[in-house]
């Protein structure tokens, strides 16, 4: 059944790729009308999050967000679709970094870096970075059920030389390249909630107590990593800049949780800019209100 999904889906998929942009953002246009107008996807998440992290906001400004971050959404969407076929002069036209020296300094200190970033803007497109690098850039995701599908993601990503690692490799991959002296970059998507069980620490994210991933710097604590936060901004329909700054490069001399928290700090700083580019979808503060530490009898 996964395979038949697969090769009916795939076409489709295929035929979007190699649409000229106008026509690609026409067909975004005709999908948020479907995703959001006709069948309303995540729409209540969407809302509860909204009036959860910008309650200063009036309803009206924050429909307006919120309808932005539909036609955003959709757009990056079908931008990670085109990426199987899109071409690598085409990709750094419309991703662009803004101030790469600071990333080549860190790679001359020849010490494996944690690139941390968020679900912001086009995460998809980041993966370009590998073309431009010189350690082995990992990726890190978590693996699709379908197993189809699954490689199909391993073989757009490979196309700019991203190696895929699932979340429950990270570690392992880590610590065996730093044993055979293996330089890499390992990038990090740590705005996301973690389950509840794994959360060792928690802060305020935009203004709402939540858990939060630590992995990329107790990793990066371990195994005597640089840390770097890519900041990523949409210019204008389809175009992207990025901008480095770096977190840390003794990490383990560092207060735990510090560097998160600087991390967090300036996520939340793009997303008081311009939130209609930040996922809205996910349920991102379902823990809140959870803190152990912070319950009473």
């Amino acid at each position: 059944m996964q395979f038949l999904i697969y090769i009916l889906i795939y076409p489709f998929l295929w035929l979007v790729s190699i649409m000229p942009f106008p026509i690609l953002y026409f067909l975004s246009d005709l999908l948020y009308i479907l995703i959001y107008n006709i069948f309303g996807y995540r729409k209540k998440v969407v809302r509860e999050n909204l009036a959860l992290a910008l309650p200063h906001l009036s309803d009206k400004e924050r429909m307006i967000i919120e309808k932005k971050s539909y036609h955003h959404f959709c757009d990056m969407f079908l931008e990670m679709i085109k990426t199987m076929t899109i071409s690598e002069s085409e990709i750094d036209k419309r991703y662009a970094f803004t101030n790469f020296e600071v990333y080549t300094a860190l790679e001359k200190k020849e010490k494996s870096i944690a690139l941390m970033c968020a679900h912001y803007a086009s995460y998809e497109w980041a993966v370009s970075l590998n073309r431009h690098i010189t350690f082995i850039g990992y990726g890190i995701y978590k693996k699709i059920n379908n197993p189809y599908f699954d490689k199909l993601v391993h073989r757009i990503r490979s196309r700019f030389k991203a190696v895929l690692i699932t979340t429950r490799d990270t570690a392992a991959t880590i610590e065996k390249n730093a044993a055979n002296h293996n330089l890499g970059l390992y990038g990090f998507a740590s705005d996301q909630s973690p389950q509840l069980h794994a959360s060792y620490h928690w802060k305020d994210f935009l203004g709402v107590n939540v858990p939060v991933h630590t992995g990329a710097e107790m990793l990066s604590k371990k195994f005597d990593m640089n840390v770097i936060f890519m900041r990523t901004k949409k210019v204008k329909r389809g175009f992207y800049e990025a901008s480095f700054e770096v977190l840390s490069e003794d990490a383990s001399s560092v207060p735990d949780y510090e560097i998160t928290d600087r991390f967090l700090e300036l996520v939340e700083q793009q997303i008081y800019e311009a939130p209609e580019f930040y996922l809205w979808t996910h349920n991102r503060w379902k823990h809140s209100g959870k803190n152990p530490n912070l319950q009473t009898n």
